[in-house]
């Protein structure tokens, strides 16, 4: 579908496209990278960040950490929290205590969905909070303080 050919409403065209994929393909979990979308449709980096817009409009679709889409399914609730609040829920969620060992990025990076860079600097901010041990080499992190709660 090249863009020359219809200039006007192509967006809507390439988002009803990744529409029906989604709903034919109830394994996919991602949307096409906007590369993707602009390689096998033609089209420029515009008109593919359009046809996001249009599928998070819809609800159908949520940004997520890394510049990559999310498809969103009926039913399903998206956490819209900073991922540092959602890591930061995992004391609780686990049960940790202070002191505990708490769970390494890659281990973070994949129980919440995203990219193990992503996870290392939302871990830097629950450092910088003084809610976990800094990072070293070979050494686990553990918990420092439970969040939401001012030590007395």
């Amino acid at each position: 579908m090249s863009q020359e050919a219809s200039p006007r409403g192509t967006f809507l065209k390439i988002a009803d496209a990744v529409r029906a994929e989604i709903d034919t393909r109830p394994d996919m979990a991602e949307l096409p990278s906007a590369a993707e979308l602009m390689r096998s449709y033609g089209v420029s980096r515009g008109v593919a960040l359009r046809v996001f817009g249009v599928l998070e409009k819809e609800g159908r679709a949520v940004r997520v950490p890394g510049g990559r889409w999310r498809v969103v399914r009926p039913g399903q609730e998206h956490d819209h929290r900073p991922l540092s609040e959602q890591i930061a829920e995992v004391i609780r969620t686990d049960s940790l205590t202070v002191g505990a060992k708490f769970p390494s990025a890659g281990a973070l990076a994949e129980r919440f969905g995203v990219a193990r860079p992503t996870v290392a600097k939302a871990l830097t901010k629950l450092e910088a909070a003084g809610v976990l041990s800094a990072s070293q080499q070979g050494k686990q992190r553990t918990v420092l303080a439970l969040p939401g709660r001012e030590e007395r």
